[in-house]
């Protein structure tokens, strides 16, 4: 037989059980966030949290605290020069791409990445259009000018117009320890440029302008 306890004797202590990722949250964790190296980011989850408990208070961010870094360097510009013809197509591109910005968010550093997921064409005529993609120049597809593409455009009067595109983006942050996704998106200011429709006239002449210069259309 053990010997008897001592009377008055304090029992042994447990092990201390160390706290959960979920456990060093400050605010409860809902069904549509999660913990990521203490962090508390606003991503779908497909686990269970952890009821939560006083701990530690974590650092949180959302896609608003990250409002005043989207990039504001986008242009838009259209093909050839700028410059349309009535009736046929003007190619149009952006140069918004992923941008690596540094930052600080709630008093701590941090890395935020930028990638764009939509381009919003407006044309400045009333018509518009929605892209996946910044849009490709015709050199690059080896295509001729006026080659219809998936950001190009047709005008049907000549005039001057104000083309826009206004990028969409998500994003994510790294503190140093990879790349947490946050949810929800941004849209960056309208990039613009002034594109001038004109109408083409063509004519047939008895050789090139270069040999006969005073030629009608030279």
């Amino acid at each position: 037989m053990g010997s008897p306890a001592t009377e008055g004797a304090s029992p042994a202590l447990e092990p201390a059980k160390p706290l959960s990722i979920y456990e060093t949250c400050r605010d409860d964790v809902h069904e549509d966030q999660s913990c990521l190296g203490g962090i508390r980011v606003d991503a779908p989850t497909t686990e269970t949290p952890a009821p939560t408990t006083p701990g530690t208070p974590a650092w949180s961010v959302t896609i608003t605290d990250l409002a005043r870094f989207v990039p504001s360097t986008a242009t838009v510009g259209g093909e050839p020069g700028n410059v349309a013809v009535v009736g046929l197509p003007a190619n149009f591109l952006s140069s918004a791409k992923t941008e690596t910005i540094p930052g600080t968010v709630l008093g701590r550093a941090l890395s935020i990445r930028f990638t764009p997921v939509n381009y919003a064409f407006d044309y400045g005529d009333g018509e518009r259009r929605d892209s996946a993609g910044p849009g490709t120049a015709w050199d690059a597809n080896r295509q001729a000018q006026f080659t219809p593409t998936t950001t190009s455009h047709v005008y049907k009067e000549p005039g001057r117009y104000t083309a826009t595109v206004t990028v969409t983006y998500t994003a994510d942050v790294d503190l140093g320890s990879g790349w947490i996704p946050i949810r929800g998106t941004l849209s960056g200011p309208p990039a613009g440029q002034e594109i001038r429709v004109v109408k083409a006239h063509t004519a047939l002449v008895l050789g090139t302008c270069h040999e006969r210069p005073s030629a009608p259309g030279c």
